[in-house]
């Protein structure tokens, strides 16, 4: 999928003139946690976020520091607390080095940036504009669509024990992960059964998640032994799971 399948399409934004109470009151009234912030020309200069009112000595929150470690920090820093406390207007707080997409990135790469750089949106844009967002909010919508469009297409299509096993065995033979030689899947009238040893209890989950996953399951049943490698320890199945 591409950045322009899932990205919220002319998205709320200010302008670096805008006051925080103004930026602050549209975030609410449309339930975002950030806008973008461009300059008159509709190019993206930087985001402002709900961290960005974190320190505001309106709730009593601006940032405290100690006598002698006002000293440490500099004047430099000690200027920053005083802006984020006190700021009015959103170019005076916003973030300026803004990370952004194109409408024909992939999705994989979007998160990728996500993860690294710890931001929960992207600006869209294309020939220097704003032209969409995405945000983790695009990215569940995306899933929750994704999920229904998978159930709907299962729905109805009855898959046999054999098929059932084989499609189970094929995932755990792909898997860089799987626990090939030390696991037996048995499948009884669509109810898979997971039989033998891991040595990490997180291949519990994944055989488990693994079977859910395969058309025609109706039901998994765990009796995994987890074996630590390292002393020997013995860890039985809690019960049946799921």
């Amino acid at each position: 999928m591409k950045a322009s399948d899932i990205m919220t399409r002319e998205p709320v934004s200010v302008t670096p003139e805008a006051t925080i109470v103004e930026a602050a009151r549209l975030m609410l009234q449309h339930r975002v946690s950030g806008l973008p912030v461009t300059d008159g020309k509709g190019a993206v200069i930087g985001v402002f976020t709900e961290g960005d009112l974190l320190r505001r000595i309106e709730t009593g929150t601006e940032r405290r520091r100690s006598r002698w470690l006002e000293l440490l920090v500099g004047p430099g820093r000690l200027a920053g607390d005083y802006i984020d406390a006190h700021a009015r207007k959103v170019g005076e707080v916003m973030t300026s080095e803004v990370i952004v997409a194109a409408p024909g990135d992939d999705l994989a790469d979007i998160v990728d940036v996500m993860e690294k750089q710890h931001i929960k949106r992207l600006p869209v844009v294309r020939g220097g504009r704003l032209v969409g967002i995405v945000s983790r909010a695009d990215l569940v919508r995306a899933l929750v669509h994704s999920l229904a469009k998978e159930a709907a297409s299962g729905a109805g299509k009855a898959a046999t024990d054999e098929e059932i096993h084989g499609h189970i065995v094929g995932i755990i033979d792909k898997e860089p992960w799987g626990p090939r030689f030390s696991i037996e899947v048995a499948v009884k009238d669509g109810v898979v059964h997971l039989n033998g040893t891991v040595t990490d209890d997180r291949e519990r989950t994944a055989l488990t998640v693994a079977a859910e996953n395969v058309p025609g399951v109706k039901a998994v049943r765990d009796h995994l032994v987890w074996v630590e490698p390292t002393s020997g320890f013995v860890v039985g199945a809690e019960g049946e799971t799921r």
